[in-house]
């Protein structure tokens, strides 16, 4: 009786107001549900589908043959997460307010455990397939804590699991082999936008692996990067357009079995020691010998002689540096930069290569990206001016470019138009030769 009566108490003007303002609260927390294109969201403070990642991940369908994307809301998450479903993508808020903490040491764990199922913070089963991690940080403070700082993993992966992807993401660990994918007979990884940092080894696939745009620094005085391609003479590490850095006297990196590398555009702090990627032996015997190439690598400061171009040394190297490519390097049975779910708030992977160089005119009709996960269009900037003007709002993820002009500098940006904002993207530049 009391709400009739103060319904009834109101004029039909303070009515109106009131009713427009609750049909305005139930439209635009409508809105913002539908907007948010995530199947289930992770938050701590009890506001999402879960309080914790793991409780996410068991939720989702043993088979699905889509990506279910899980979105994780900022906080610090101290859980173990363990990966035994395919087709599922762990997706930030922000790469700097979400992270994933765990310490463990891998001694202390195989002390109790047969093998290395649990060992890591991110721990990916043996038969895993097109899992993705991007927009967050993850990180094994074992040594921060316990000030011991052996082999300590972020992430780890072995058996068969393959086609892992890390975009815009943070890995760290105190320890030694930070970043392990190690299924040497099939895997392929693609890591983009990522920093990683560690002691011994800290970034060692076994396999396929391609890392572009990325930054390392390392803490050790033995090696960064590590690499085994013993399974096959096709396997390799590339590593393009990317920053390593470290202690003083940092070394670059080492193999024990049979590995092939590729760096091209990398650029090496001063604090790089003169030291040749190398077998940690020297009692090591190989079946396809040492095999390291390089292209348009330099040194902040002096450059040493043992990274000068090679690349036409390689075996069934390509005719120029613009084809090493990821769909190159995973011997075209995977081209994640052509098929990578939308995941980010923001566009990504741009194609051509953001800084490519020597790029043949005719070769470039179509500017390619990777969508953002709320987009309803995209805003095309593009020319040989710096900031580029605005060309065309297109709702695919491609534009299709008129001649380009020979020994030309081109700038480009995308930006992903929502129903409640538009979230202006970095701008991406390339070279055309002659």
């Amino acid at each position: 009786m009391i709400k009739v009566f103060y319904i009834r108490s109101l004029n039909w003007r303070s009515f109106k107001y009131i009713l427009l303002f609750i049909c305005y609260i139930v439209f635009f927390s409508s809105t913002n549900a539908e907007t948010e294109r995530a199947d289930i969201i992770v938050a701590k403070d009890g506001t999402g589908n879960f309080a914790s990642i793991q409780s996410a991940l068991d939720s989702i369908p043993d088979n699905t043959s889509r990506t279910w994307i899980i979105l994780v809301r900022s906080g610090i998450y101290n859980e173990k997460l363990y990966i035994t479903k395919n087709n599922v993508a762990i997706v930030g808020e922000n790469r700097d307010s979400v992270l994933i903490v765990y310490p463990e040491l891998r001694r202390n764990w195989r002390q109790t455990h047969e093998n290395d199922w649990g060992s890591a913070v991110v721990n990916i089963g043996n038969n895993v397939h097109d899992f993705m991690l991007a927009n967050l940080t993850i990180y094994n403070n074992y040594g921060t804590l316990y000030g011991d700082h052996d082999h300590q993993f972020a992430i780890r992966g072995g058996g068969n699991c393959t086609r892992i992807i890390t975009v815009n993401c943070k890995i760290m660990a105190d320890g030694g082999d930070t970043m392990s994918l190690w299924n040497a007979s099939s895997g392929m990884y693609y890591h983009a936008n990522c920093f990683f940092t560690g002691w011994v080894d800290f970034v060692c696939p076994r396999g396929w692996c391609y890392i572009t745009d990325c930054r390392f620094y390392g803490y050790n005085l033995t090696a960064s990067i590590w690499h085994d391609g013993s399974s096959d003479s096709t396997s390799k590490l590339v590593i393009r357009n990317s920053y390593f850095d470290g202690v003083k006297n940092f070394p670059l990196g080492r193999h024990h079995k049979d590995a092939q590398f590729y760096l091209l555009d990398c650029t090496f702090s001063e604090n790089m020691a003169d030291r040749p990627i190398k077998p940690a032996f020297d009692t090591l015997k190989f079946r396809w010998g040492e095999r390291y190439y390089y292209y348009n690598c330099h040194r902040e400061g002096e450059d040493f002689d043992w990274y000068a171009d090679n690349l036409t040394s390689a075996y069934g190297s390509p005719v120029n540096e613009s084809e090493v490519t990821a769909y190159w390097t995973f011997e075209g049975k995977w081209d994640p930069e052509r098929n990578m779910p939308a995941v980010l708030p923001f566009a990504s992977i741009p194609t051509p290569r953001n800084n490519s160089k020597n790029i043949t005119p005719h070769a470039i009709d179509t500017l390619r990206w990777i969508g953002g996960r709320n987009a309803l269009s995209y805003n095309v900037y593009f020319g040989n001016v710096n900031p580029p003007p605005f060309v065309s709002n297109e709702k695919q993820t491609k534009y299709q470019v008129n001649k380009v002009t020979p020994d030309t500098h081109y700038y480009w940006r995308i930006d992903v138009v929502t129903d409640s904002d538009t979230l202006k993207g970095d701008i991406w530049e390339f070279f055309t030769g002659a």
